[in-house]
């Protein structure tokens, strides 16, 4: 008896209108050409827009001059300059700002989550009342009252506050002693090409050494300890073969109305600074408040039972394992830094949101130094992604 089941030969196609596959790639498809569409109506009418009011459309004016004057530079620069080199002037500002508020928000942040789970009831109560103080109050109002109702009220210069010859603070901004090069600076370098050198080597020796024994463990650090011995030894060598030091410390010291020597932070670098650090630390505190309570309370238990110190257990069995849950919210936090840094137009900092928006004003350029801006701050925000992924997919768990 001929069996009545559907066979290979009676099987029919489905037709491609009621085939799932077919369907949701020309739905795809169709998606994007919407999207591309949408984009060519709206470009067309940017510039259709543009051509009536006579602007134009390229970057030309970055080669005129600028004829505007900027408070803190890290590059030569002047008036006279154009308006590339004076956006670069801010870009430069700003990553000065990100880099150094993401290492000291960092730095706070790790120190004021774990005071949060401190056993200490003073030390756990103003961790956490800095939290909820500095967590839920809007960042441009801590900017200005770190700017107008600090800074601005220090004592003058001659007032300054602080330890002479080391650090001071007044209403001028912070001077801080710093190192300068000397003219035997010339023959250290090559001892800090050959310190490079060793800590690289250094390095790949001891990720190949625990790869080869199949163990966890850090090489920055031995990398790191050699090139700062070879760089001290070259120091040493130096100093005693020329009679100078290739680096001195410029201590900052009272000249007329202002400081002279050392490092100097202007009042609107040290307010946005500090506004940055203290309001990002404060969710980065949670972060690692977090990520600690995260871990199972077997491993310190396990750690306890080792005889290891509490510090030890933090430091070698409870932080390590924390850092893998609390680098992905801690990236977010990175990227808001930069973002927020924008603020610094409210306290009068060169950054380059403020020195774009002059730029703006006076050449008239809108679409193009948006687009500046806009590719500058996405840049950014993609490398330091990019890095923190990197370190996040080396701390990350290898199942075997």
């Amino acid at each position: 008896m001929a069996s009545r089941g559907f066979s290979a030969e009676n099987h029919q196609p489905v037709p491609f209108y009621r085939n799932v596959k077919i369907l949701a790639v020309l739905l795809q498809i169709a998606f994007v050409l919407i999207v591309a569409l949408v984009f060519w109506t709206l470009y067309s009418n940017m510039v259709a827009g543009l051509r009536r009011a006579n602007i134009p459309l390229g970057f030309g004016f970055l080669n005129l001059t600028a004829g505007f004057a900027i408070s803190e530079t890290s590059i030569p620069y002047g008036p006279q300059n154009t308006y590339a080199r004076a956006f670069i002037v801010g870009v430069i500002n700003t990553l000065r700002i990100a880099v150094l508020g993401i290492i000291l928000a960092t730095m706070l942040g790790v120190l004021v989550g774990i005071g949060r789970l401190s056993s200490n009831w003073l030390l756990r109560t103003i961790a956490g009342t800095y939290v909820a103080i500095f967590r839920n109050t809007p960042l441009l109002v801590q900017l200005l009252f770190w700017y107008v109702a600090v800074i601005l009220k220090l004592p003058r210069v001659r007032d300054a506050v602080g330890i002479e010859g080391v650090i001071l603070a007044s209403n001028r901004g912070l001077v801080v002693a710093w190192p300068r090069a000397t003219e035997t600076y010339g023959a250290w370098v090559h001892w800090l090409v050959a310190a490079v050198v060793a800590g690289v080597a250094v390095f790949v020796a001891r990720r190949l050494q625990l790869a080869r024994r199949d163990r966890p463990g850090a090489a920055l650090p031995y990398a790191l300890l050699a090139a700062l011995l070879l760089m001290l030894i070259g120091g040493v060598v130096v100093a005693m073969t020329t009679g100078n030091s290739p680096l001195r410390i410029d201590q900052p010291t009272l000249g007329g109305f202002s400081f002279r020597g050392g490092a100097t932070l202007t009042p609107e670098f040290f307010a946005l600074l500090l506004g940055l650090v203290v309001y990002t630390a404060a969710f980065i505190a949670e972060i690692v408040r977090g990520s600690i309570q995260a871990v199972s309370k077997g491993q310190r238990e396990a750690a306890q039972a080792l005889g290891l110190s509490p510090l030890q257990t933090l430091r070698l069995v409870i932080f390590p394992q924390a850092l893998r849950i609390m680098i992905p919210p801690m990236t977010n936090q990175y990227l808001n830094l930069t973002k927020n840094s924008s603020l610094g137009i409210a306290v009068g900092f060169a950054d380059l949101f403020s020195v774009s928006y002059t730029i703006l004003n006076q050449s008239g350029a809108t679409v193009q130094v948006i687009l500046l801006v806009m590719v500058s701050y996405l840049s950014v925000s993609l490398l330091t992604s990019f890095l923190m992924n990197i370190y996040n997919s080396r701390m990350r768990l290898v199942e075997r």
